[in-house]
């Protein structure tokens, strides 16, 4: 409020006949001006040393921006709450600039983790993590890379790993099966990563991650705790199996896609997944809330491994969803594969000697 009782500015001693009173003392319209800032918000005003937006040109008092803004995590930008933007799976919030930046690199950060984009028809969806390694974790060749996956529409995007040495992971949006193998141009990509210099399978540091959509497996969250029970029942019982499926060594699984432990019903499975037992690094990852993670399978650039490891996991889910438990108990490895069409499985399961005693020879492994 202004007075014009004779008295002097609390900051500068000068006497003025219109003196304005702040926090129960009286300021000059200069000094005012200097101390204090008018809230942009609530028109209230605070001490300008208070100013939590630090924009004199924009000034937020501190129950503003407690109730209402936030600062940019990359840039330190003031943002109001409602123009927040979470590119990481985290609740770090980012301005839009920034957001718009990190969706433009090639390599994103590990956390990253983009709207989903799902492509193909039905409820069963497929996502694919492969990590190459050997070539460099350089933008430009994932530039290349995504200008041959991403030509006509948003198919992948790259992520930097920590447990490589010198490359990068290649992930897919959900895709059916059908599109997978249709319309992914794997081929393509593969081809272009080998040329490169890059290597997955001999790297000895690279795995082929398969993420299956939860919905997949039932309408309830019961149906689908039964299924991947019984998905959990058939990696155990042909744990042998699927580790030379896998590629893998015993002492990689051990590391990176650990055994949950054998139960002799897929009720005992469901009941030791409901005591909390096993984590990310499991051979099947229950963690995710959207996704079942199948982690087994070491990395690869050969086309024909890479879409029977996906046919394989097909597989896997259509005996864990549409066999009854007591079928699927006696179900025999040389029973599963008999009834396999799919060539390109076909071929990779012959060449790993789990072909029904018709082993062949297949090409090298990248």
């Amino acid at each position: 409020m202004t007075t014009s009782q004779p008295c002097t500015c609390a900051h500068c001693g000068a006497a003025d006949a219109e003196l304005t009173e702040f926090n129960g003392r009286v300021y000059c319209p200069v000094c005012l001006d200097a101390l204090t800032l008018v809230c942009t918000d609530c028109g209230t005003r605070f001490l300008r040393s208070r100013n939590c937006s630090e924009n004199d040109a924009f000034p937020v008092c501190p129950d503003c921006y407690n109730r209402n803004y936030t600062h940019c995590t990359r840039c330190g930008a003031l943002i109001h709450t409602n123009a927040c933007y979470y590119p990481y799976d985290n609740d770090d919030p980012y301005c839009q600039s920034c957001c718009r930046e990190i969706d433009s690199y090639a390599i994103h950060e590990y956390g990253y983790k983009p709207e989903a984009i799902f492509y193909g028809q039905g409820d069963r969806f497929f996502g694919v993590e492969l990590e190459i390694d050997g070539g460099g974790e350089y933008t430009d060749n994932a530039e290349s890379i995504l200008g041959i996956a991403n030509r006509e529409q948003n198919l992948i995007y790259c992520k930097h790993d920590g447990s490589l040495d010198e490359g990068f992971e290649i992930v897919t949006h959900p895709m059916s099966l059908a599109f997978q193998l249709h319309k992914m141009p794997w081929q393509a990509v593969l081809q272009r990563a080998i040329a490169m210099g890059y290597l997955s399978h001999q790297a000895g540091t690279c795995g082929l991650h398969v993420h299956v959509s939860r919905d997949a497996f039932g309408d309830t969250d019961d149906a689908q705790d039964k299924a991947i029970a019984r998905v959990l029942f058939f990696v155990e019982r042909h744990w042998n199996e699927l580790l030379r499926f896998s590629r893998r060594s015993q002492r990689q699984m051990d590391r990176w896609a650990a055994r949950y432990g054998y139960r002799d019903h897929p009720d005992e499975m469901l009941e030791h997944i409901k005591k909390g037992y096993g984590n990310r690094y499991t051979c099947v990852n229950l963690t995710n809330e959207n996704t079942v993670e199948f982690r087994m399978f070491r990395g690869t650039l050969k086309w024909n491994t890479l879409i029977a490891t996906l046919q394989m996991v097909n597989r896997i889910c259509d005996a864990a969803i549409y066999l009854p438990d007591e079928e699927l108990r006696s179900l025999s490895w040389s029973s599963f594969v008999s009834g396999i069409t799919e060539p390109e499985l076909i071929q990779y399961l012959k060449e790993r000697d789990l072909y029904i005693n018709e082993p062949t020879e297949g090409e090298v492994e990248f």
